[in-house]
């Protein structure tokens, strides 16, 4: 999707369609954490099946990303994207109407899980065509903020949904008219995309292959790794951890809204910052240090002051994640790179993060408790400050010459 292609529409309706787009990329997971308990009760799963629920789209996201540059190659990215949405929307219909049965709510996850690796993976390209180079992070962290906003809406409202609808299996269902919606606006850009494409052939002879050789994609793709494994454990595990304490699944929904909502803030504000400094360690390491602190504070006094480390938490993970997706951008060269690059990191991190909700769920049922499963959380930001460390403002961009990718 060329910058040319993206401007035969009004902007405001193919950022509209970003915004939307991204809206739906992390409700699948965020609405059911809130209702874990419920779930696991009816259908009498342990902790460690629980965490595959989230397990699965992340692992989704990594192993499918190459397979959606691919994709994104044969069709077009906006093609492309408006299929993994089409996904999303089946998946989450699967996984709701499934009536409670297991097998539904498990291939449901994974069908909507590919929708998310498909539209994802190739976001960030489309945010580095559509907005100029100055004002990627902008670009980014509206996306971010659509991404985290609607995470945290999903969280706060799916008990009082299933109290509305009936029980869990309708408030999961109920995220797919933002899918349907999100589908709809996205046609317009598609067609559009499309016709453009038809009249002005792609001679783009570059490479489409992912960066391996490139260190800077290795350091990027280890940055997201632990970032990812600590986000994605955080999401399936605040709630619990709550509830296990007392807290009723309706507090537990509040608390996770105040965990999705702060990196709403943050995700927009981070990768904005990331257009004015040109070392963007200074903003890595604070934000990590943000999420660190939240994590030891779960770890060590729980019910100290759980508002404050959800908030911590939250502002600290989305900024480090936008952020992130920020210098998929920064550090690639064309919108092609920026693709390639975000399929490789993707393919690394996320395949990586996909264990930590099943293996903390794991810990959890090996120690009786949570606070092992939070120390270990804690322990994983320290590898992340290694690699922010060697992350230079003049570190070989991807696609900026053969040694780079």
């Amino acid at each position: 999707m060329s910058t040319t292609a993206a401007r035969t529409l009004p902007s405001w309706t193919v950022v509209t369609g970003i915004v939307l787009v991204a809206a739906n990329l992390r409700t699948l997971m965020a609405s059911l954490p809130p209702l874990a308990e419920a779930v696991r009760s009816d259908l009498g799963l342990s902790n460690a099946w629980m965490g595959v629920l989230t397990t699965l789209p992340v692992l989704c996201m990594g192993l499918l990303a190459p397979l959606a540059n691919q994709v994104g190659r044969r069709l077009g990215p906006a093609t492309a994207v408006g299929c993994g949405v089409g996904l999303v929307l089946v998946g989450l219909a699967v996984r709701g109407a499934g009536g409670g049965l297991v097998w539904a709510l498990y291939a449901g996850t994974f069908v909507a899980g590919a929708g998310i690796a498909l539209a994802g993976t190739l976001l960030p390209g489309i945010v580095k065509a559509v907005f100029p180079a100055h004002r990627a992070g902008f670009g980014t962290g509206v996306t971010m903020m659509a991404m985290m906003g609607f995470a945290g809406v999903a969280s706060a409202t799916s008990v009082p949904l299933a109290g509305v609808l009936g029980g869990w299996s309708g408030s999961l269902l109920s995220w797919v008219v933002l899918a349907a919606v999100a589908l709809l606006a996205w046609v317009p850009v598609t067609v559009s995309a499309r016709r453009r494409s038809a009249a002005t052939p792609d001679t783009d002879t570059g490479s489409h292959a992912l960066p391996w050789r490139s260190t800077t994609a290795w350091l990027l793709a280890g940055y997201l790794a632990c970032q990812s494994w600590q986000f994605y454990s955080s999401l399936a595990w605040v709630a619990p951890t709550y509830e296990a304490s007392g807290w009723t699944a309706r507090d537990a929904g509040l608390l996770m809204s105040v965990f999705t909502g702060a990196q709403l803030v943050s995700g927009l504000v981070a990768p904005t910052l990331l257009d004015r400094v040109r070392d963007p360690r200074v903003l890595l390491v604070g934000a990590s240090v943000l999420g660190g602190l939240g994590e030891i504070g779960v770890w060590l006094a729980p019910n100290a002051a759980p508002w404050a480390w959800a908030l911590l938490l939250g502002a600290g993970q989305g900024a480090c994640f936008a952020l992130g997706l920020g210098l998929l951008v920064r550090y690639s060269t064309t919108a092609r790179d920026s693709a390639r690059l975000t399929a490789m990191a993707f393919l690394v991190s996320y395949t990586v993060a996909s264990a930590g909700p099943a293996t903390m769920g794991a810990v959890r049922d090996a120690t009786g408790s949570y606070t092992a499963l939070w120390a270990v959380l804690a322990a994983v930001a320290l590898p992340q400050l290694l690699a922010i460390a060697r992350l230079r403002p003049d570190a070989a961009r991807v696609g900026a010459s053969p040694v780079s990718g």
